[in-house]
């Protein structure tokens, strides 16, 4: 590895649309870039491949942090920034990134970066969406994912700092985007719900009212997603949604399972 390459790694399935701008954003501060794509049928590895990217087939795991986790591995930087297809790095972003890995603290081995969430084309500033930090700068050989969830931060041997600026999310543009990835959510929560043994009964009070309404209050009064206004009320609303979704996708399951 040399000093200060710095490797930019994604996990990628069916970003045709996003995959262009997301690399865009960082032709000028990667040293490399590794894509682990889960077999997409769309020409996401094409238009990665033309813009420098190295592409790594495999499988669309349900957990896809296993293929992130993948990526951290093929990585030959000495430092790692992991990002989402939807993601972009901003010139300021770009050019802090740059200054810690070139002259950072050395016992620094990772780092927190704020991110602004875009819902709908509207840029979220309350309801627990910013400065939203997560850890995607990180030393090689010093992070991991423990590949658990899918809203899981990477696990950080050592010590982890914060940068300034932030990086910009453009999670979903339209409700067709959101409704894709919630559907992915929900099952995954389903399936969790499905290994345990707990009474149904307590389980349907837990998902159909105390965790709803516990998340929407919580988003949209204690984080006050109510200065962001329909966008913010809109949030909350969905994001307390995904937990009857997913047990009512979860009875499914356990019906089919007992048949």
């Amino acid at each position: 590895m040399r000093k200060n390459k710095l490797s930019v790694v994604l996990a990628t399935h069916n970003e045709e649309k996003n995959i262009k701008d997301c690399l865009s954003s960082i032709e000028d501060l990667a040293n490399e870039i590794v894509i682990i794509d889960g077999s997409s049928t769309d020409k996401t590895r094409e238009i990665a491949r033309n813009l420098g990217a190295r592409i790594i087939k495999t499988s669309n795991k349900l957990m896809f942090h296993k293929n992130k986790q993948m990526a951290l591995e093929k990585a030959s930087g000495s430092w790692i920034l992991q990002l989402d297809a939807d993601e972009r790095v901003s010139q300021e972003l770009g050019k802090e990134i740059k200054t810690k890995i070139s002259g950072g603290i050395e016992n620094i081995n990772g780092y927190y970066i704020p991110r602004k969430n875009y819902f709908f084309g509207r840029w979220l500033k309350k309801g627990g969406q910013y400065p939203d930090y997560v850890i995607r700068l990180v030393k090689k050989g010093k992070a991991s994912f423990p590949c658990k969830t899918v809203h899981e931060q990477i696990r950080v041997e050592g010590e982890v700092d914060y940068l300034k600026n932030p990086l910009i999310h453009l999670a979903s543009p339209n409700l067709a985007s959101y409704l894709k990835k919630a559907n992915i959510y929900t099952l995954e929560t389903a399936l969790k719900l499905l290994e345990k043994r707990d009474n149904k009964l307590l389980k349907a009070g837990d998902y159909l009212l105390v965790k709803p309404i516990f998340t929407f209050f919580s988003l949209f009064i204690r984080h006050k997603g109510f200065v962001d206004g329909i966008y913010g009320f809109l949030f909350a609303l969905f994001s307390s949604l995904h937990f009857p979704l997913a047990f009512f996708k979860y009875l499914n399951l356990d019906r089919k399972k007992t048949k």
